[in-house]
């Protein structure tokens, strides 16, 4: 089959390759992939920035999301069927979705929304999941409760504003001008434009912020949250409480820890907790997803899709940190 490969970390440009047919499990369905989307942990695993969470082999196929068809299914899978239309985040240890098939877990996959075309079903897994997990099981977030979701146009952004007006949160968000209309037309309460304003002038007493751009903007998101509140990343640094739970080990935990140091002492100087958001893979959250989907409460946000032979370029473009929504890569 053909993939996009890296043969090494750092920043090297994928290239297209003919690659073996993916193993299927006993409980996996091999997927024959349609469209695939780009997301900023590709950057991160090409460049080895997550080596220390995950161990990849080289070549590596680059890819974390997809949709496409089964066909074929493994012994013990009891949930889909050759022909059924999926899609899916599988799970860290089996990557590798720029390529014209992948074997997947079951369990880390759901039928597509009916009412999106490949190329949209594709934008979805991973950012869904992500916000999801951030907003429904971390926060916990309650109608009426007050949440900044930073850059509110970009690929987890456009969802998890959706997603947190369909929670009845009061919404915030940081956008440039040229996003200020997207996100008011996905339901932004209030929209600061990051490059002419400060969001810790204008927001206070906030039960939640849901940073992807770590840094800066990050360590200042403790002083907008009430006490007992929650700073939740998914570009920040891992801390000692994710390594443990993540079952790193002690000399990880050590690490994570002594990284993380100023996070700490700004989670007990405001008394907020602070989390590091690494997503699982979960076909039932795709399920409720696709509901809402479906139900037209949530819809994707799609800046351009790329042919599989551009996929280096969409990765480029993705990097540039400009576009509105996610790019996908049309695959067949």
């Amino acid at each position: 089959m053909k993939a996009m490969i890296i043969n090494q970390y750092g920043k090297v440009p994928m290239r297209l390759a003919e690659m073996p047919m993916p193993k299927m499990g006993e409980y996996e369905v091999l997927a024959e992939i349609h469209a695939a989307s780009i997301n900023p942990v590709d950057f991160k695993m090409r460049d080895g920035k997550v080596k220390l969470l995950i161990k990849n082999k080289m070549p590596l196929i680059l890819g974390n999301d997809f949709s496409g068809v089964v066909t074929k299914v493994g012994a013990k899978v009891t949930q889909f069927k050759v022909g059924d239309a999926i899609y899916g985040r599988p799970r860290k240890s089996k990557i590798g979705t720029f390529a014209e098939y992948i074997a997947v877990h079951e369990d880390d996959i759901a039928l597509k929304p009916r009412n999106l075309s490949f190329e949209e079903a594709a934008s979805i897994p991973l950012v869904g999941l992500t916000s999801y997990q951030a907003l429904h099981d971390i926060l916990h977030l309650q109608k009426g409760g007050k949440v900044l979701i930073h850059a509110g146009s970009g690929g987890v952004g456009t969802f998890a504003i959706q997603l947190a007006k369909l929670m009845g949160a009061y919404v915030a968000t940081t956008a440039s001008e040229a996003g200020a209309d997207l996100v008011k037309s996905l339901g932004a309460d209030e929209v600061i434009n990051y490059k002419t304003e400060q969001f810790q002038d204008r927001l206070q007493n906030y039960d939640g912020v849901f940073d992807t751009l770590g840094g800066k903007s990050l360590e200042t998101s403790f002083q907008i949250i009430k006490s007992g509140g929650k700073v939740i990343s998914v570009s920040g640094l891992p801390n000692a409480r994710f390594a443990k739970e993540y079952g790193s080990g002690f000399i990880k935990t050590v690490l994570f820890s002594a990284a993380s140091y100023k996070l700490t002492k700004l989670e007990k100087k405001h008394n907020v907790q602070y989390t590091f958001l690494f997503m699982k893979p979960s076909g039932n959250q795709l399920r409720v997803i696709a509901d809402y989907i479906e139900c037209g409460k949530i819809r994707p946000v799609i800046d351009r899709v790329f042919p599989f032979e551009d996929a280096q370029k969409a990765m480029e473009y993705s990097e540039g940190g400009r576009a509105k929504g996610k790019i996908v890569l049309k695959i067949r």
